[in-house]
């Protein structure tokens, strides 16, 4: 009798590609490359055309202009970005900026710290009850935010008396200071935008808390299961929207040196815009803060275009950053689905 000596066989592995295996292929890297500069390619040739075609663009007080009316909009922006990343959406942005500004007009007559402290307590605040009604009751962060976006206006209209009085800002304050003042022949609020983009891509690319950020946005089930803490992770990102709002509100009271009642409206958009055009998911999941940077800037060059040439109305400026808008949206879900087959 003879024994049949062969070992039983060894599972066999699933192939893999050479081009797998040796990492992503070169169409994978284009299309990642640009999902993620595209709009900084876009800003360049958008500056370099500008600069061309009108003389003043280039100066350093049309430059100034910019950089400052930037800065108010790219600190809501970066809060938005947090939000965005994990999924959700924040349209009470718009209504805490203009809020912070009359809150921190307000309470300039009691100093500097005042100034800063109430709005971002006020506009902190309600991010934080938006974050726990999304994160805890599980609603919707379109309804809920909707809902604070009709609320902080309607605060707005009450200490305002309808929209009838004005705070106004001494300016001979430090906190006017803070809005007009130069370091290096460029404006404040210009230095703290940079300071807080840097501290925010820190916080997002460096930290437990951006993995945390990453992981609900990715997958909200599967960030639960790995341990991470889905519900205080969406409070959070709410929580810094907020600031980030009444902090934007502030500022501006202190550029404009008044709080006026009737900004704001439409940045929820704008920041939405700015964040997705710099490369931010609405999935969520994937984004940077430089990004949403560059997005802000874009926007902003493409409306000052619009007042360089003169002859086309404002209202252009919205049907261009919509269209634009589009446009990014069309090739983000594109480039992702090709990344996906390739």
């Amino acid at each position: 009798m003879t024994t049949d000596m062969r070992t039983p066989a060894e599972p066999v592995s699933p192939a893999v590609p050479e081009d797998r295996a040796a990492g992503p292929s070169r169409s994978e890297r284009l299309s990642a490359l640009a999902q993620q500069h595209g709009a900084l390619v876009t800003l360049l040739v958008a500056v370099a055309a500008a600069s061309i075609g009108f003389d003043t663009f280039l100066t350093a007080d049309n430059l100034e202009n910019m950089a400052v009316s930037s800065a108010f909009l790219a600190v809501v922006a970066l809060g938005m970005t947090f939000v965005i990343v994990t999924g959700g959406i924040d349209l009470s942005v718009g209504s805490l900026f203009a809020l912070g500004g009359v809150l921190a007009a307000w309470g300039s007559r009691y100093g500097t710290v005042v100034a800063l402290l109430l709005p971002l307590a006020v506009c902190g605040l309600i991010g934080l009850v938006n974050g726990l009604l999304i994160a805890r009751s599980r609603l919707a962060p379109f309804i809920v935010t909707l809902a604070a976006m009709l609320g902080a206006r309607g605060i707005l209209l009450s200490v305002t008396d309808e929209g009838s009085t004005t705070y106004l800002v001494d300016k001979d304050t430090f906190f006017a200071t803070l809005g007009q003042g130069k370091v290096l022949g460029i404006g404040a609020p210009v230095w703290i935008t940079a300071a807080l983009f840097v501290a925010g891509a820190v916080v997002l690319r460096r930290t437990r808390f951006g993995q945390y950020v990453y992981a609900v946005g990715g997958n909200e089930d599967a960030a639960a299961l790995m341990g991470a803490p889905v519900a205080r992770t969406k409070i959070a990102v709410y929580t810094v929207s907020g600031l980030c709002a009444g902090l934007a509100g502030a500022l501006n009271a202190s550029w404009l040196v008044s709080g006026v009642t009737i900004l704001g409206s439409g940045m929820e958009l704008e920041a939405i815009s700015a964040v997705v055009i710099g490369g931010t998911l609405l999935s969520g999941g994937f984004g940077f803060i430089s990004g949403s940077l560059v997005g802000v800037l874009l926007l902003k060059v493409i409306q000052n275009v619009i007042n360089q040439i003169g002859s086309l109305d404002s209202a252009y400026q919205q049907v261009v950053s919509g269209a634009f808008l589009a446009v990014v949206v069309i090739a983000q879900t594109w480039l992702g689905r090709r990344r996906r087959v390739l």
